[in-house]
C-alpha cells in the first residue's frame, strides 16, 4: 500500500456513502457554531468533536482545509421560530447584563470547552452581528429575483419558488408541510416559508436592531450561515457539518436561499455531514430540556475532558449515543490504561503534523515498513478505519490491537500511536495516567458537610426569590470558596464539588 485507502463519507444529500473528491487545492469546510446565550452542554460538544474528527481525517489524507465556525450572536429566536424574542436578548434580561456582555462571556466559555477537548482551532470564527449589512444585501438580491414576499412580521422566502426545497431532508412537498414548524405566522403562505428578515413589532423596540429596506429589525437565523460561509469560503465549497437536527430545517433553508442567490445551477455544497444526538435518559440532550450536563460538570466530578472525547469517539458519529455515568467511567478507565501503556514509548513523533503519506508511504516510514511489517499493517488498519466514513470505533480497536501485538517494535509502535492520536486527538503524547483517577465526588462529603451546602443553596434560592441580589451573590461567593460549583437550571440550582 502506498497511497492509502480512498476516503469515503456518508453524504446526507442523497443518503449514500461516496468517495470524497475535493473540488480544488483547498477544501472549504463550514460548521454550524454555537448560539452564545448559555453554556454549551455535552450534547452540543458532540458536533464539534465530530467536525474535528473530519478535519483531522482530511489533514491525515493530505488535504489542505479551510475551516469556518460561526458564532451566532444575533438572529436566533427562541424555539428556533421566525417570530418572537431573540435568544440573546432573553439571556441578557435573565442575567441582567448587556447583550454584548452575554455574547462575550458565553463565547469565551465555548472556546474554553473546545480547547479542553483538544479541538483544532478553526481558521475563522465570524460573528453574525458583524455581517448584518451583507445579510441585508443578500436578502435584497433574493427579493429582486422574486423569491420573497413581505409581511408585517418580516421578509419571507417563498419555498414554492424553489422546486428542490427539502431535498436534503428527503421530504416530499406534503411531508415538508407536515414536518414544518407549527408556529402560526399571520399571512405566511406555507409553513415551510421562512424569515429572511424579522421586523420589529409595532411599539416594541428590539435591543438588537438594524435598518433595512423592510424596516427596523434583525436577520433570520438561517441567513447568517449562507452569508458568512460564502463570504469566507467562496460561492461553493466542499463540506458542511452540523447536528442531525439541522438536516431537516436549518440546512434545508440554507440550501434554498443560497442556491437561489447564486443562481448558477450548481449544488451550493457538495457533501453534508450530520452527527447524531447524544442521549440523556433516552431523550435528546438539549438546552430546552433543562439540566443538560456541561463539560465543567464532568471535570468537577473528576473526569478528564479527554475521557469525554474518548467516550464520543467510541461511538460512530452517525449513531445515537447514550450518556451514562457507567459509560464515562469506562472511558476514563480505558484512557488511563492507554496512557499507562504509552508512557514508556515517549517521546512520540509530532502528531500535529503527521499525515498518512508520512506515516505510511514516505520516509522514514518506508524504512519502518520494511523493518516492521506489523507496524505497517497497523497503520494500514488505522487508515482503513478513518477512510471508512470516519469510523473511530474501528480506529480505536486498531490502536488497541497494535498495543497488544508482540511483533511491533518500539519504534514502529511509536509511529502507530502517533498516527492514531493524530486522528483521535486524545493527547496521548502527554497524558499522565496518575492524573486520570476520579476525585472530588460529592459522595466524599460527610452528612454534616452536605447539609451545610444544601442549606446555603436553599438560602440563596430564597434570596433570589426575594430579589435580594446582594445576599444571593454573597452566598454564591461562600459556596465558591467551599469549592462548590453552582449551576442554575430551569428546574432549580444544581451543585457539585469542583
Amino acid at each position: 500500500m502506498t497511497n492509502g485507502h480512498q476516503l469515503r463519507l456518508y453524504n446526507s444529500l442523497g443518503r449514500r456513502v461516496e468517495d470524497f473528491i475535493p473540488s480544488g487545492d483547498v477544501t472549504g469546510m463550514y460548521s454550524c457554531g454555537p448560539t452564545v446565550y448559555v453554556y454549551p452542554h455535552l450534547g452540543n460538544m458532540r458536533a464539534y468533536v465530530s467536525a474535528d474528527t473530519v478535519r483531522r481525517a482530511l489533514r491525515w489524507k493530505g488535504y489542505q482545509v479551510r475551516h469556518v465556525v460561526n458564532i451566532t450572536d444575533v438572529g436566533h429566536a427562541v424555539a428556533d421560530t421566525d417570530t418572537g424574542e431573540d435568544k440573546m436578548e432573553v439571556a441578557a434580561a435573565r442575567e441582567r447584563r448587556s447583550v454584548l456582555e452575554i455574547a462575550e462571556f458565553y463565547t469565551r466559555a465555548f472556546f474554553d470547552d473546545i480547547a479542553a477537548l483538544n479541538i483544532l482551532p478553526a481558521d475563522e470564527y465570524p460573528r453574525a452581528s458583524a455581517y448584518v449589512p451583507q445579510m441585508i444585501e443578500f436578502a435584497s438580491v433574493l427579493a429582486a429575483r422574486g423569491y420573497t414576499y413581505r409581511l408585517p412580521s418580516g421578509l419571507y422566502f417563498d419555498t414554492a419558488k424553489f422546486p428542490r426545497y427539502g431535498e436534503l431532508a428527503q421530504l416530499h412537498a406534503e411531508g415538508q408541510r407536515e414536518a414544518a414548524r407549527v408556529e402560526q405566522v399571520p399571512g405566511r403562505r406555507r409553513k415551510t416559508d421562512f424569515a429572511l428578515w424579522r421586523a420589529e413589532e409595532p411599539g416594541r423596540r428590539r435591543v438588537l436592531r438594524w435598518d433595512s429596506p423592510w424596516g427596523w429589525g434583525a436577520p433570520g437565523w438561517h441567513l447568517e450561515c449562507s452569508v458568512m460561509s460564502i463570504a469566507l469560503l467562496g460561492p461553493h465549497f466542499d463540506i458542511h457539518t452540523g447536528g442531525v437536527d439541522h438536516r431537516e430545517l436549518h440546512h434545508v433553508n440554507e440550501i434554498a436561499q443560497s442556491e437561489a442567490y447564486l443562481a448558477d445551477g450548481k449544488p451550493w455544497v457538495r457533501y453534508w455531514l450530520h452527527n447524531e444526538f447524544l442521549q440523556l435518559g433516552g431523550a435528546k440532550m438539549a438546552k430546552s430540556a433543562g439540566g443538560a450536563p456541561l463539560l465543567s460538570d464532568l471535570v468537577a466530578a473528576g473526569y478528564h475532558p479527554a475521557a469525554f472525547r474518548l467516550f464520543l469517539l467510541g461511538g460512530h458519529y452517525r449513531s445515537q449515543l447514550d450518556f451514562t455515568t457507567a459509560a464515562l467511567d469506562a472511558a476514563q478507565a480505558t484512557l488511563r490504561r492507554l496512557a499507562a501503556r504509552i508512557q514508556p514509548l515517549r517521546p512520540l513523533p509530532q502528531v500535529e503534523t503527521l499525515t498518512a503519506a508520512q506515516a505510511i508511504a514516505g520516509p522514514p516510514a518506508a524504512a519502518t515498513r520494511a523493518a516492521d511489517p506489523a507496524a505497517a499493517r497497523a497503520l494500514d488498519d488505522i487508515d482503513a478505519a478513518i477512510s471508512a466514513d470516519f469510523n473511530t470505533p474501528r480506529l480505536l480497536a486498531a490502536l488497541q490491537d497494535a498495543l497488544r501485538d508482540p511483533d511491533i517494535t518500539p519504534d514502529g509502535l511509536r509511529t502507530v500511536v502517533a498516527a492514531a492520536d493524530a486522528l483521535l486527538g486524545l493527547g496521548l503524547a502527554s497524558l499522565d495516567p496518575a492524573g486520570l483517577e476520579q476525585r472530588g465526588s460529592a459522595s466524599d462529603l460527610t452528612a454534616e458537610e452536605r447539609h451545610a451546602i444544601e442549606q446555603l443553596v436553599a438560602d440563596r434560592t430564597r434570596a433570589r426569590k426575594e430579589r435580594d441580589w446582594a445576599r444571593a451573590d454573597q452566598i454564591r461567593a461562600e459556596l465558591d470558596n467551599l469549592g462548590v460549583q453552582l449551576t442554575d437550571t430551569p428546574e432549580g440550582p444544581v451543585w457539585q464539588l469542583r
